[in-house]
């Protein structure tokens, strides 16, 4: 492993059928600890399967890790030479010189994983003058703006009650031969359900089942919640969708592959069957076999902090991880 420029995290692939291939993660979110999850993810990548990783992280004026830092993404020049992107963004506002790497991945056509707040990954005030203030989940210029326009859904709502009710997902049965889902049975974490309202051409692959309480073992709810549009039904009949893909057309004219998934915290990452799924959506997005049972073991201790906002491991720089 090593660091290259300092202001990321690079780990060099070892022998497997990832070799040669390079994946930039972006980590940049408040609450659920990206930039915990994503290097040990990258490092799973990286010495179980052979890919070579970079991960991008929000840092302060001193270098730092630090989420709350919205418009600081140093590095993020490694998606010019990126095979594939895997994401976990909220509400970012880069400089425009920053932007301009993300847009120019995206409107190459190149592959896209895009994990929980992505859907609302960039947020611009009114008065912006960003040449890329349409990326914004706000956006009126293009409604709903990257995540609507790329992922098919931006922010709507908790479906479940954040923090006291759980997620277990669960695979949609026309999909269960679909090879993201090789090994695949069923998938654990705290953080809850979303929202979601897909268009046409999103397949679903897993939908989340509402828990009564934050343990796997805790039952379905039963409970009913009013949509947004105001016409009530039960949380979990049917259950949102939690996984989905989509090859939509981006405004260069090309097709990207998308897989996404709203759960995504460090600590849903501790779910063997949940770091299955991003293995074995890596391998699919790059075109590449996905194996029959993909490994999926830590690479060294793996610590894992409870979301929450402010919950952030402070001082720490991208070379403390190695």
């Amino acid at each position: 492993m090593f660091l290259s420029p300092q202001d990321v995290l690079t780990i060099v692939g070892k022998a497997g059928p990832g070799k040669g291939k390079h994946i930039v993660l972006l980590a940049g979110d408040e609450e659920y600890r990206s930039e915990e999850a994503f290097p040990q993810l990258a490092k799973i990548l990286a010495e179980r399967h052979g890919f070579t990783c970079t991960v991008v992280f929000s840092l302060n004026a001193r270098g730092e890790i630090d989420p709350n830092v919205q418009t600081h993404q140093p590095g993020i020049e490694a998606l010019d030479r990126a095979d594939l992107c895997v994401m976990q963004l909220r509400f970012r506002q880069w400089p425009d010189a920053q932007m301009k790497h993300f847009v120019d991945y995206y409107r190459s056509g190149k592959p896209i994983l895009a994990l929980r707040t992505s859907t609302h990954a960039f947020s611009y005030p009114p008065e912006s003058t960003s040449a890329y203030r349409a990326y914004g989940f706000q956006s009126k210029d293009w409604p709903g703006g990257f995540g609507k326009q790329a992922l098919g859904e931006n922010w709507v709502s908790h479906w479940g009650n954040h923090g006291s009710q759980a997620t277990l997902g669960v695979v949609e049965p026309s999909q269960r031969l679909h090879p993201v889902l090789r090994g695949v049975t069923e998938v654990f974490g705290p953080t809850d359900v979303y929202e979601v309202s897909l268009p046409a051409d999103a397949t679903i692959l897993m939908r989340g089942q509402v828990l009564t309480g934050m343990e796997r073992t805790s039952s379905a709810a039963t409970d009913r919640k009013k949509t947004v549009q105001g016409i009530e039904q039960p949380v979990n009949e049917p259950a949102m969708p939690i996984v989905w893909y989509r090859r939509p057309t981006n405004p260069a004219g090309k097709q990207n592959e998308i897989l996404v998934t709203t759960m995504g915290a460090a600590t849903d990452l501790l779910d063997p069957g949940f770091r299955r799924l991003l293995v074995n959506g890596t391998y699919w997005l790059l075109g590449l076999d996905v194996p029959k049972s993909a490994s999926v073991d830590f690479v060294g201790r793996y610590d894992a902090s409870p979301f929450g906002f402010d919950g952030f491991k402070k001082g720490v720089k991208p070379r403390d991880l190695l």
